[in-house]
């Protein structure tokens, strides 16, 4: 599975943000993605926020934080997992649909 991401970085008032678009080949499948990437709340009780959506069939992320460090260390790991995800699906396939 091939993915193609689009970015944005904005700085809104002080807050950094950063949104993420992934597109997938099926809605199912951005719902099976978003479903494992979900429950990955963010570590830090301050400082950054991330919210995950599915809109049709893309993966829309965004993020806010104070610095731009804690928002790169959390771009980062975020796609580490994502990358996780993506390879997982690709090993087994699309999905069967119900």
């Amino acid at each position: 599975m091939a993915a193609t991401v689009a970015a944005a970085v904005a700085n809104g008032g002080n807050r950094l943000q950063f949104n993420l678009s992934v597109p997938f080949p099926s809605v199912l499948e951005a719902q099976i993605a978003l479903g494992s990437l979900k429950p990955d709340a963010e570590p830090r009780k301050g400082g950054i926020s991330k919210t995950l959506a599915r809109r049709g069939s893309q993966l829309q992320v965004h993020w806010e934080a104070d610095e731009a460090r804690i928002l790169r260390v959390s771009v980062n790991a975020f796609l580490d997992h994502l990358a996780l995800v993506l390879q997982t699906m690709d090993r087994f396939g699309p999905p069967v649909p119900r």
